[in-house]
């Protein structure tokens, strides 16, 4: 053997040891990636968004659960998904479209979310943010599952009120037998696919009532008796992305939640083999919800730790935030603080001022309540304080929207919110005899006489620090009051002004959703539009943009060249994003050298 071949034959076997090291040191699944968005986090609308991306390239199958929400088989099955890992393809799993009808356990009630999806892009409503949302993530798939559960059993002949042409559980729901995709020959054979997954799980179903059939609801013809179904998620994705698109429906009428999500658990993984993408299939282990304990700060002190069935005992105006849940599910938990805020209190901050409750829920399940009881009564000055009340309601309006804040109640607020004192309502008292103060606030520096009705009070830049309780900013008093004596009060709880995502499109054919303090890989000929952003402020509007102190605006396209200088280093280029003066998010713009 030669030298030279000598020397091929150790190259070769160290590049092979290097490759062996490399391939140890990362295990399989560092291969694979995945993604959590969350879009309104906190609240009760709160839209978790899993992207699951497989360890080979193939299709993006779509998973929607609990857009209706007295339909758990959807979501509690879909939630099975979220943890999965993929062979090979993607998914995009969506357990809980409408949390808020989870909440409520009810179909809608603010409405049908599936019957949202039409072709314009309102913004009328929470809901519609939400829709809008869900339409983007269709444009990102080749398929689409929506999951549900219907009353009674689809059958294609009448046999009685409860199995009928006009019923939909345990079926497979198709808009069209084929749909031809217009402007090209592609025709999309909805009715051999869907029967092809029913051929497939139906033997593994031994009751025969229990055995899906198709049902073809022929939404798009002009007799069709399912009119309604044109605003669907399944019809606009079909329609207008031409993505195969079906609706799963267990009957309500199964006898157990377990097997409903039995049975959308295999249609799922039967048209996941369909279309080629291969998952490691994730547990199930249904299990009743069981609280662990609470964390929970008082006053903003160190937080402390509350099991179940324990009771907090509190002085009055005491301040609560429930900030961790520790239980043996992590996903579709909630905060409902009886009394106070709304159907999801979690890691809010309220005011305690009578006995109260806290009940932990998953989904629409309360399974663990904590009672709060308040021990002691701070002496506060005023007329028949802790009696009947006085002042029934603050008027007041912000941001815009006018609203009714009650006696003692703890209005969240965030720094650079706006905020108009407009009157207040009284059985006892005429309203015009009284002083409503906002303190910390001076609206005429002239002759403070303490009346602030009808300023409009910027919270971000018109407020005293120094008067707000406990001199930190972040809480403030509004007091009504009529010859030197308080009738009743409420309170302003001031957070910073956060950024939850900005949404960027470049090149018109890709999206980035950035979060805080993220870079941007750009080259200089790339052209980029700021489509969305959320921030924690109630007020979307007047937040302004800027790359190296050169405006840009929300909506328009830009080009990189034009906003940077090449001169620069990379680190200097900077996306500020600012309300009013004061700056909230910024990334680093990393320009590639040609």
């Amino acid at each position: 053997m030669s030298k030279h071949q000598i020397f091929n034959n150790i190259r070769f076997s160290l590049l092979f040891f290097l490759l062996q090291l490399i391939l140890y040191s990362f295990p399989s699944t560092a291969l694979s990636k995945r993604e959590h968005l969350v879009y309104f986090s906190n609240t009760d609308n709160e839209l978790n968004v899993y992207k699951i991306y497989g360890k080979k390239p193939g299709k993006t199958l779509m998973l929607i659960g609990g857009i209706q929400g007295n339909e758990p088989g959807g979501f509690l099955s879909a939630d099975l998904y979220t943890d999965m890992s993929l062979k090979k393809g993607n998914l995009i799993v969506v357990p809980r479209a409408n949390f808020y009808s989870i909440l409520r356990n009810h179909r809608g009630p603010r409405g049908d979310m599936n019957r949202k999806f039409t072709y314009a892009d309102n913004n009328n409503g929470m809901q519609d943010k939400i829709v809008n949302i869900l339409k983007k993530l269709i444009q990102e798939s080749d398929y689409l599952l929506n999951l549900h559960d219907g009353a009674g059993y689809y059958n294609p002949k009448y046999i009685d009120k409860w199995r009928n042409p006009l019923r939909f559980g345990q079926s497979i729901i198709i808009d069209y037998r084929k749909y031809n995709i217009p402007k090209t020959k592609k025709v999309l054979d909805l009715a051999k696919m869907a029967q092809k997954v029913i051929d497939e799980i139906n033997p593994q179903i031994p009751n025969g009532l229990y055995k899906f059939h198709l049902n073809c609801t022929d939404t798009g013809q002009a007799d069709s008796p399912h009119k309604e179904q044109r605003k669907s998620a399944t019809y606009y994705a079909l329609t207008k992305h031409n993505i195969p698109s079906f609706g799963i429906e267990t009957s309500k009428f199964l006898p157990k939640i377990n097997l409903k999500v039995h049975y959308h658990n295999i249609i799922i993984n039967s048209f996941m083999e369909l279309f080629s993408i291969i998952p490691e299939i994730p547990s199930y282990a249904p299990k009743n919800p069981l609280l662990k304990y609470l964390v929970i700060s008082i006053n903003g002190n160190t937080p402390i730790v509350v099991n179940n069935n324990q009771a907090i005992n509190l002085e009055a105006m005491d301040s609560i935030n429930i900030s961790h849940i520790e239980a043996n599910y992590e996903r579709g938990l909630s905060i409902d603080i009886l009394k106070y805020g709304d159907l999801n209190d979690y890691r809010k901050d309220f005011i305690i001022s009578k006995n109260t409750s806290i009940v932990v829920r998953k989904d629409n399940l309360k399974f663990a309540e904590i009672s709060i009881k308040i021990s002691k009564t701070r002496s506060i000055d005023g007329p028949n304080w802790g009696e009947k009340k006085i002042i029934k309601y603050f008027i007041v309006a912000t941001n815009g929207h006018r609203i009714l804040i009650s006696d003692g109640e703890t209005l969240n607020l965030v720094k650079g919110d706006t905020i108009t004192l407009i009157d207040v309502l009284s059985s006892n008292f005429d309203s015009s005899e009284m002083i409503i103060n906002f303190k910390g606030f001076v609206g005429n520096r002239k002759k403070n006489t303490g009346e602030d009705r009808g300023y409009k009070i910027n919270t971000g830049r018109d407020l005293i620090k120094r008067f707000s309780i406990k001199k930190q900013g972040k809480l403030y008093e509004v007091i009504a009051s009529m010859k030197g004596k308080k009738l009743g009060k409420f309170f302003v709880q001031l957070k910073p002004a956060i950024l939850d995502y900005l949404l960027l499109k470049i090149n018109d054919n890709k999206h980035m959703v950035l979060r805080l303090g993220e870079t941007i890989p750009l080259s200089k000929t790339d052209q980029i539009h700021i489509e969305e952003i959320k921030t924690n402020l109630q007020d979307q509007n007047n937040i302004h943009f800027s790359i190296n102190d050169k405006s840009i605006k929300k909506g328009k396209n830009y080009q990189i060249a034009n906003l940077i200088e090449l001169k620069k280093s990379q680190s200097n280029h900077q996306l500020i994003v600012k309300k009013d003066l004061k700056i909230i998010a910024n990334f680093t713009l990393d320009i590639q050298r040609p």
